[in-house]
Parts: C-alpha cells; sequence; structure tokens
C-alpha cells in the first residue's frame, strides 16, 4: 500500500496575526521530517496557550528556526514530485502555508488537500480511537509537525486497514 504524503503545520497561534513555526512531512515511504521556522521580523503574533501545547519558545525559533526562503523551497523539493499532501485541518494548515510561500516569495509546486478526502465512512467513524491508541503505541510526542504528521498517516494506515477487514467480513 503507499501512504499518502502528510503535511502538519505548528503555528505561533490561532487567527490574525498567527504563523507557521514548524512544518513536518511524513513521507510516502513513512519517513518523516521537520523544520522549524524562522519568524520574520513583522511576525510578531505569540499566543502563550499554543506555546503550551508544542512546547516551541520564541527564543528557539529565533535560535535554530530556518529562514522562510529555506523551508518553502525545501517544501518544494519534497512535494513537487509527489504533487499533493494532506492535512487534517486543511484551514489553519493552508493559510499558514500561503504565507510561508508568500514571504518566501516563490509559488509552490504542490496542492494541498483536505484528509478527509480518502477517508470513508468507517474511517472517519475508527479514527479518533485509532489516533489515540497509535499516540501510545508509538510514543508520538503531540503538538510538533512532523511526529503530528507521521501519527496523521498511520491513523490512516491502520483505519483503512479496519475498514477493509470490516468490508471483507
Amino acid at each position: 500500500m503507499t501512504l499518502p504524503t502528510l503535511l502538519d503545520i505548528e503555528a505561533s497561534g490561532f487567527g490574525r496575526g498567527s504563523y507557521p513555526i514548524e512544518v513536518g512531512i511524513a513521507r510516502a515511504d513513512g519517513s518523516s521530517c521537520a523544520f522549524l521556522i524562522q519568524p520574520l521580523p513583522e511576525w510578531v503574533h505569540w499566543d502563550p496557550k499554543a506555546e503550551l501545547l508544542h512546547g516551541i519558545s520564541r527564543a528557539r525559533l529565533a535560535r535554530e528556526g530556518h529562514p522562510v526562503d529555506e523551508v518553502a523551497r525545501w517544501l518544494n523539493d519534497e512535494l513537487a514530485q509527489v504533487g499533493v499532501a494532506y492535512s487534517d485541518s486543511w484551514g489553519y494548515d493552508n493559510t499558514w502555508l500561503s504565507l510561508l510561500f508568500h514571504h518566501a516569495g516563490v509559488l509552490p509546486r504542490f496542492r494541498l488537500e483536505a484528509l478527509r478526502r480518502l477517508l470513508d465512512e468507517q474511517q472517519q467513524a475508527l479514527w479518533q480511537a485509532t489516533k489515540e491508541t497509535l499516540v501510545v503505541e508509538l510514543g508520538i510526542h503531540r503538538h510538533r509537525a512532523g511526529d503530528d504528521a507521521r501519527l496523521l498517516q498511520q491513523t490512516y494506515a491502520r483505519t483503512l486497514g479496519l475498514s477493509q477487514g470490516r468490508a471483507a467480513d
């Protein structure tokens, strides 16, 4: 089974003024990676509640973050041939991805789609419980972009197997 490519973004907060601080992908081969993003000077919004979730400080982003244009080029290098990546929070992730590419001055060479487009009704019914089980089984550190992308991909694979197993009964 070929796995879909998943993308996840962590951000400075939610809503107006928020921006991407980490982007991660889970590739079709099951490997995953992520990059912290160095905020631009005009990106000032910071929600302490979001920091409590992802555990990434502004100081760490300043030290370890990669420039916006570098992250946009990396995403294009990774995803152009694949053509599409999927997100479970398309509304937020697409907005943050658009902001990243806009400020990088680069056009994305892939598109982002909503993960729910791949899920049948049985997968949707199994999704939450399966995801919670996998968090424990895989030792996933939630709210980090690479781990969350991998979790989504593995949840997709497990619910697909369970869904197909039920269909065969």
